[in-house]
């Protein structure tokens, strides 16, 4: 349980959801994780919850929409805990439910790509010249989407946002490769969590679990543990990758539910 020992991480967006179970699997790893969002008595539970189970966790106030926010939040780490050593990009604007292009205006886009891909670059940037100090450089991991494996009805600007985070993954581990940072991006599928369980309804639960490859929905932790592998030294040879878990949502051909209903392989 020593994988990320000594190792100093931020989570971002870890109030709720997928950031809890990366960060509490974090901190049983070893890490001393910084939990942070905008609701700070959330944050503050996840603290505490990590420390009665015996890890380390601090909460720090961050809005990612807020550049002089992200600037505080990486130099008050760096400052409390003498090194950044992994950075979870995992804040993201998903309450908006944007539509089709006629159906988008301009605030709603600009809204989007401000969270989900101007927050995410600008913490990489802040985050790149504390890593490049390190004799180990350090660990980037951004949370994608599978809304940009393909085109869909709706979330059209969440979906190009997350795009765009897979791309700048790319782009930040070629260029800081030789520094020994590496960066990777995690694309979740279908993660039913206690904060959406009850509003994700069963039509929608129904039409995910004939596509997915597994036996269940996914979890935070399913994200977590991927999450731990990319932080931590036993990826020390991947970087650049665009990494699925969605229970192999997206590694099949779109009528593979129709003919498994039909008891099928072809017509």
């Amino acid at each position: 349980m020593d994988r990320l020992k000594g190792k100093v991480a931020i989570v971002t967006g870890s109030t709720s959801g997928i950031g809890v179970g990366i960060s509490r699997l974090f901190a049983s790893e070893g890490a001393k994780v910084v939990v942070c969002g905008r609701r700070e008595a959330k944050g503050q539970a996840v603290v505490d919850s990590i420390a009665k189970e015996g890890g380390e966790a601090w909460y720090h106030f961050m809005d990612m929409t807020q550049i002089e926010s992200i600037e505080a939040l990486i130099r008050d780490t760096a400052e409390k805990f003498g090194k950044i050593d992994i950075l979870v990009n995992n804040a993201a604007n998903v309450g908006l439910k944007d539509g089709r292009v006629d159906e988008l205006t301009l605030e709603m886009w600009d809204n989007i790509f401000q969270s989900d891909v101007r927050g995410t670059f600008y913490a990489i940037k802040c985050v790149l010249p504390y890593m490049e100090k390190n004799e180990n450089g350090g660990s980037i991991i951004n949370i994608g989407s599978m809304a940009s494996c393909s085109g869909d009805l709706g979330s059209t600007a969440y979906a190009c946002a997350k795009a765009g985070v897979d791309k700048l993954t790319q782009y930040t581990a070629l260029q800081y490769g030789k520094k020994n940072i590496r960066c990777n991006c995690v694309r979740p599928g279908l993660i039913v969590t206690p904060e959406n369980e009850a509003n994700v309804p069963q039509a929608l639960k129904d039409i995910f679990m004939s596509n997915i490859m597994v036996n269940r929905y996914g979890c935070p932790e399913d994200i977590g543990h991927m999450c731990v592998y990319l932080a931590s030294d036993e990826s020390a040879y991947v970087t650049g990758q665009i990494v699925n878990v969605d229970g192999g949502l997206n590694s099949h051909v779109s009528t593979v539910a129709q003919f498994k209903e039909l008891n099928s392989r072809t017509w």
